[in-house]
């Protein structure tokens, strides 16, 4: 299976599993698991704004950095510039959090809730290059699908 497949499987299966749930936790913490589990990826969680930084929460893989402040790494730029940012190589990303120094690329995805920031979805890689528009347009599409079902 493609990763356009993977994709519209994880969609589907995303709208299914958080459907009508009254627990952000629990929507946060399965829809870091479906996509970590079917794509593969190192380390897959979000971060969430609070007290003017994003704080650690629901995620899959090793530990993570409970803090990252605005503009600071690859979360807090997504969450600055209010845009998906794909890192090829997070060494050549100026101030680049390693919070593992086996991760090697990126993705963050802004989670939108009444056109305000709410949180970040992190996606890490340990191969150099893993993320495109691909992975950028489904995240996307999955992190509106995941605001529309939080309370």
């Amino acid at each position: 299976m493609g990763k356009k497949e993977k994709y519209e499987t994880i969609l589907t299966e995303l709208r299914a599993l958080i459907k009508e749930v009254n627990n952000n936790i629990g929507v946060l913490a399965n829809t870091a698991a479906l996509i970590h589990e079917r794509m593969g990826f190192f380390w897959t969680g979000f971060y969430w704004v609070k007290d003017k930084t994003l704080q650690l929460g629901p995620f899959q893989g090793p530990v993570a950095c409970y803090t990252i402040g605005y503009g600071k790494g690859v979360c807090g730029a997504a969450w600055q510039q209010e845009k998906t940012l794909i890192v090829k190589d997070v060494d050549e990303f100026p101030g680049h959090i390693a919070c593992s120094s086996l991760s090697r690329s990126e993705i963050v995805v802004p989670v939108f809730k009444h056109n305000k920031i709410i949180g970040v979805l992190d996606i890490d890689s340990k191969e150099i290059g893993t993320f495109d528009e691909v992975d950028a347009r489904y995240l996307e599409r999955a992190m509106e699908i995941l605001a529309d079902n939080l309370l």
